[in-house]
């Protein structure tokens, strides 16, 4: 019933219009319209089953002598025959070839009006008409493309404009008993327009449907009238419904009475404005609400940016009472830490326990522990020493002079060794579990700082910029992208950011960077895409190019022998226009080493993805690897490149030196801190370079450097390189390393080139 109920009111619809355009003229001598109509909305995807009756229906009514009907039939055969022909073989149709298809639905048109010697009027209106076409297929497609809530761009508002000339001068040319539909058509929608879009579109669109009638009467008696009646009802839109709908009948009787704008006034030339004022009152308020929004072609965003700021501003405040919480939870588990007794304090606990045990009901004990108390106890704690350094005591451990008067030395050699066993263990449980607490108090003080410095993040208003957003739209469209919203704002001082919705065929196309970076006044780089909710619709992020930007290459090969490397690398993007390049070498070569360095590498890895900082990161990564005491130790070898401030960051943990060669020479950055998983608390060696352009840093596992001796031999080595290109360096650094030791990989071996520009 729906279905049906469509149908009729779009054949009346289209027939209405036909039947308007078919009027419409100009200078009652071109009719270019109707046809140029038809075709534009059959190219838009209007069902061409409706359309042709229609147009026969619209057109047919006001011309329906002999010649008429035949043109008519010509034009919707040149309409339908292609159509069809294009269906059936499953081939899309042109542009070009709408208009050829155009063109030549006006042949018996063309020869009838050749025949009565128009040879002026026939060129002029094929011409006026495929530019007609022309126009109407610059908004519908837009139109069906990006959905009406868009905000047009300068071509399609001229080409809508044209469109409301042509039914202006239709509905100029219909009247009935002196009753204008064009004056009754006008003041109703100047009435809606007032209220329901700006004064600006209200006075347009008065102006254009005056000059409309100029076009087609030659004669300008209603641009006047037209342009007074907006005014007057703009000038009232903000009170209520009432007062515009009076203001625009006073504004007809003074056009009529006072300036004496019409030739005649007769009841019948007056009804319009009064009927569609009534119909403008008539109508609810949720009708005029719902055309409101679909008016609002580019909703203001004052509330949006309000509700993004005042939503940021209580994400600000949460993350900041988040981060008092994690960092209050790091203190309470540091107090639950426990603080390991001194040696001595052990020893003494140790002694008392076998005094107890052993020395307890022995008939020497009071000549022991009385005359030679302070010698005894001395005696057993210096057992005890030896078997926690040396896992045992034995017989030749024990004095002479106590072996002579003790009955109960091989006991006292066991107690020794069982309570020595008991602590180194019990100390190693609670040093793990200290390691633990540690741990996860350095994660919960991390957590804290994380979440302090994305309430700094979020700590600013954003600033959008309307005037750039409606640029961007209109000069992507004029280059054939549809962009359908466009969000710009700073970021901070130095960073701008744009978010656009468009076609997922234009991501690639350059012009969307060029378009961008114009109107921002920077270099403007993509940085994300993402799938919208709307078909075939993807968002696209943008922001300011970094200062720099950078390109590595990367070699590696495991130690002659093995066929799997301890070396481990990771070449990740950061936020914040970083790059983190990282080599972790596992101490020794082959499986066991290549799992050590894949645990740190994908650890450290993780963490600056997250957003972590280094301190914290080394330290944890660090007690994590202590916890598994499996004696095999990982040496990090870190740099973090930020591209926007042109500044590497040199992180190492036992790692060999690295290398920053530039113009001007070669810079090697030392390592001198112990390896992960040793120490507990082992330091990382940092350094901070400022970069410049062509600058090569070279990362190295310690088999490449090793392989130079020294490491001003290597050094001399970068210097004579003549490549430019990161990964033929690699390469070059790679063969000769394996060429200092006759082609052997006497350890395992992986090199990291990046290269400023």
């Amino acid at each position: 019933m729906k279905s049906k109920l469509k149908f009729i009111l779009k054949f009346f619809a289209f027939a209405l219009l036909f039947f308007i355009l078919s009027r419409a003229s100009v200078n009652a001598l071109i009719y270019p319209f109707a046809f140029a109509m038809l075709f534009a909305l059959a190219w838009a995807n209007q069902e061409v089953w409706i359309l042709l009756p229609s147009y026969l229906l619209g057109s047919i009514v006001n011309h329906y002598d002999f010649q008429s009907i035949i043109s008519i039939f010509i034009t919707l055969l040149f309409l339908a025959l292609p159509y069809f022909i294009h269906v059936s073989v499953k081939k899309p149709m042109h542009k070009w070839e709408l208009f050829c298809y155009a063109f030549l639905s006006q042949t018996a048109w063309i020869v009838f009006e050749l025949l009565k010697g128009e040879w002026v009027i026939v060129p002029v209106t094929i011409v006026t008409g495929l530019a007609y076409l022309y126009l109407c297929l610059t908004i519908f497609e837009p139109l069906i493309s990006r959905g009406i809530n868009y905000k047009l761009t300068l071509p399609e508002i001229v080409s809508g404009g044209v469109i409301l000339l042509s039914v202006a001068a239709g509905l100029d040319n219909i009247t009935l008993y002196g009753f204008s539909f064009l004056k009754f058509f006008v003041a109703f929608l100047i009435l809606v327009l007032s209220y329901t879009s700006s004064p600006g579109r209200t006075v347009i669109f008065a102006s254009l449907m005056g000059l409309g009638s100029l076009i087609s009467s030659n004669n300008p008696y209603m641009v006047a009238p037209f342009i007074v009646w907006a005014l007057a009802a703009i000038s009232f839109k903000f009170l209520n419904r009432l007062l515009p709908a009076v203001a625009i009948v006073l504004a007809e009787l003074v056009s009529t009475f006072y300036f004496n704008l019409y030739y005649s006034f007769s009841i019948p030339a007056f009804l319009p404005v009064v009927l569609a004022s009534v119909i403008f009152l008539i109508l609810p308020a949720k009708f005029y609400s719902s055309l409101s929004i679909l008016l609002s072609t580019r909703k203001e965003r004052s509330g949006i940016k309000s509700l993004l700021n005042r939503n940021r501003d209580i994400m600000q405040r949460r993350l900041e009472k988040l981060s008092e919480v994690f960092f209050d939870m790091n203190i309470v588990f540091r107090r639950l830490i426990k603080q390991e007794a001194s040696g001595e304090e052990i020893k003494d606990m140790l002694c008392d326990e076998i005094i107890s045990s052993i020395c307890k009901g022995c008939p020497e004990q009071k000549h022991c522990h009385r005359t030679f108390s302070e010698d005894t106890r001395n005696l057993f704690k210096n057992l005890i020493t030896i078997s926690m350094e040396r896992g045992k005591i034995t017989l030749l451990d024990i004095p002479s002079y106590l072996t002579s008067r003790c009955r109960q030395t091989s006991r006292l050699i066991s107690e020794i060794n069982s309570l020595a066993k008991q602590y180194i263990s019990y100390s190693q449980l609670v040093s793990n579990v200290d390691t633990s607490k540690l741990l996860i108090s350095d994660q919960l003080e991390g957590i804290s700082h994380l979440m302090k410095a994305l309430s700094g993040e979020v700590d600013t208003m954003i600033s959008m910029d309307a005037v750039r957003e409606g640029k961007i739209i209109e000069e992507l469209s004029s280059n054939n992208i549809i962009c359908t919203d466009a969000v710009v704002y700073e970021k901070d001082m130095r960073t701008m950011m744009a978010t656009l919705v468009v076609r997922d065929e234009d991501v690639n196309k350059l012009k969307l960077q060029n378009v961008v970076s114009k109107i921002c006044g920077r270099q403007m780089v993509i940085y994300d895409v993402y799938p919208t909710e709307q078909a075939g619709m993807v968002c696209v992020n943008l922001k300011t190019a970094p200062r720099f930007d950078c390109v590595f290459g990367i070699e590696c090969v495991p130690k002659s022998g093995k066929n799997i490397s301890g070396d481990r690398h990771c070449v990740e993007r950061l936020d914040g226009d970083k790059f983190i390049f990282a080599i972790c070498d596992g101490m020794g070569s082959g499986e066991s080493a290549g799992e050590k360095a894949d645990t740190a590498v994908s650890l450290i890895e993780n963490f600056y993805k997250a957003g972590f900082e280094s301190d914290i990161i080394l330290s944890s990564v660090n007690k994590l690897m202590n916890l598994e005491r499996d004696d095999i130790f990982s040496t990090i070898d870190i740099v973090i490149v930020d591209l926007k401030d042109g500044i590497a960051d040199f992180i190492k943990m036992g790692a060999s030196s690295s290398y920053v060669r530039g113009e001007e020479g070669c810079t090697i950055i030392e390592s001198s801190s112990l390896p992960v998983g040793i120490v507990d608390e082992a330091r990382a060696i940092t350094k901070k370079l400022v970069l410049k352009e062509k600058d090569y840093i070279i990362i190295c596992s310690d088999g490449i450097n090793d392989s130079f001796g020294k490491d001003g031999e290597f050094k001399d080595f970068l210097l004579t390189i003549k490549s430019q290109n990161p990964q033929e360096m690699a390469t070059e650094i790679l063969k000769k390393a394996l060429s200092q030791n006759n082609g052997y990989a006497v350890d395992d071996m992986t090199v990291i080139v990046i290269k400023i520009f």
